[in-house]
């Protein structure tokens, strides 16, 4: 039965080690879509179609 919760402990903690870097990619994706968005609102007037 011990094995068990250590089996259960190490999934655990690699369910959270996963879940950090999910948010912490997140974060910075939606950093540089905000950045890249102002560029490209800044630089309205200069697109044409």
């Amino acid at each position: 039965m011990e094995k068990v919760y250590k089996v259960m402990r190490r999934v655990g903690s690699a369910n959270i080690a996963l879940g950090i870097i999910a948010i912490t990619v997140g974060v910075a994706i939606g950093i540089i879509s905000i950045i890249s968005g102002a560029a490209l609102l800044k630089d309205k007037s200069e697109i044409t179609f």
